[in-house]
């Protein structure tokens, strides 16, 4: 790794939970943070710099996503962009007590707001998925109904990198009059993410799953889409999220992001190339094992199952050497039960509890790949 505050000895292979922040995007944060402290919010020429860093920034994620400046939201993260999508849109039609469709193999920042709201009245109606992990449009179509406001399908599933068909998933949303919502946390900065194309309403986004700071995000918000303010107080972001910005980390967000999508398909290339490896290393070795989320998965991305064996023991026994790998989501980390994404995508039982997690980011070597593969094969043999 060549990353700072990391261990020359470690391989870091977590990067769908959190990615080192980007050596560029640091040094920015920091220069800001000691230069330019004042509130962007006052009347006098630095804070007239900070508003227009600000500006900047917004154009260049903006940029990054092909849509206009005026959409972009600055949040804390993918966790409250998901929040303030659902819940806006539901709780502004809670009279009719909505309709919400979501898939089941939603980050928990889905799931859970919608179990929020469905506490308040509304009704949740969670699609299927196969065993590549992805929904099916005519689940969809069934499942919207005249009381549904808003459909919320993530765009690359954090636990097994099963990238889903939401531009034709938005356009069976919207053929209906509904408004649809994608979680993009894992995509955005590793492959392309274009809004008009795609035809979402809403998108989540969050910095440190792409070399940015941690604690920052964006959501998009198509214009002339009315939302609910998230937090009231002042006029900050249009008005609708209160708060005194936290500029440093945004213009880092917005410089990781800008510098990633210059370098995607290159990156994306050694990200496969790594996969690939590994993937290889461990069939040569004669592992009993499966790749759960189908072909159409995010570079660098592997959900591996392995039979008769135990995920959390193969966790720890490469930490042991050096080597950092999930079970899961981060997310349910201090949990031992089986992850909900992989009861979806109905893994047989007697590989569904030898589940960990591999993801390559920008900073891994195929050498890297190499050596974990080695060791992993050499712990499933008994060496």
């Amino acid at each position: 790794m060549t990353a700072a505050n990391f261990s020359s000895e470690i391989i870091y292979a977590d990067n769908a939970a959190t990615t080192p922040i980007d050596a560029d995007a640091l040094a920015l944060m920091v220069e800001l943070q000691k230069k330019f402290f004042a509130n962007p919010s006052a009347a006098y020429s630095l804070s007239r710099q900070l508003r227009k860093i600000l500006q900047d920034s917004r154009e260049k994620i903006a940029a990054c996503i092909n849509a206009e400046p005026y959409e972009i939201f600055f949040t804390s993260g993918g966790t409250e962009s998901d929040n303030w999508a659902i819940k806006s849109v539901a709780l502004a039609n809670l009279s009719e007590r909505p309709d919400i469709v979501t898939s089941a193999v939603e980050h928990k920042a889905v799931l859970n707001s919608c179990a929020a709201l469905k506490n308040l009245g509304c009704t949740v109606n969670k699609l299927p998925v196969d065993y590549n992990g992805t929904v099916s449009f005519d689940a969809l179509r069934k499942k919207i109904t005249r009381r549904t406001k808003i459909v919320s399908i993530m765009l690359a599933n954090n636990e097994v990198g099963t990238i889903q068909p939401v531009k034709a998933l938005a356009e069976i949303a919207h053929d209906k009059r509904k408004i649809f919502h994608t979680d993009a946390v894992q995509a955005v900065g590793h492959i392309p993410v274009d809004v008009e194309n795609l035809g979402v309403d809403m998108l989540s986004a969050s910095a440190h799953k792409f070399n940015g700071p941690k604690g920052v995000g964006f959501l998009y918000v198509r214009e002339g889409l009315r939302i609910l303010p998230y937090i009231d107080g002042g006029d900050q972001e249009f008005s609708k999220r209160a708060g005194t910005e936290n500029v440093p980390a945004i213009a880092a967000m917005a410089l990781a992001l800008e510098k990633n999508c210059r370098v995607m398909r290159k990156t994306a290339a050694k990200l496969s190339s790594c996969a690939k490896t590994l993937i290889d290393c461990l069939r040569n070795s004669g592992a009993d094992f499966i790749v759960n989320g189908g072909e159409n998965r995010l570079p660098g991305h592997l959900s591996l199952s392995f039979r008769n064996c135990d995920g959390e023991t193969l966790m720890h026994r490469l930490d042991l050497k050096n080597i950092c790998v999930a079970t899961g989501s981060a997310c349910n980390s201090r949990r031992t039960e089986i992850s909900h994404v992989l009861k979806a995508l109905k893994v047989p039982k007697e590989y569904i509890r030898g589940t960990i997690r591999v993801t390559f980011g920008k900073d891994n070597s195929v050498s890297e790949a190499e050596t974990v593969g080695k060791i992993l094969s050499e712990i499933i043999s008994g060496k």
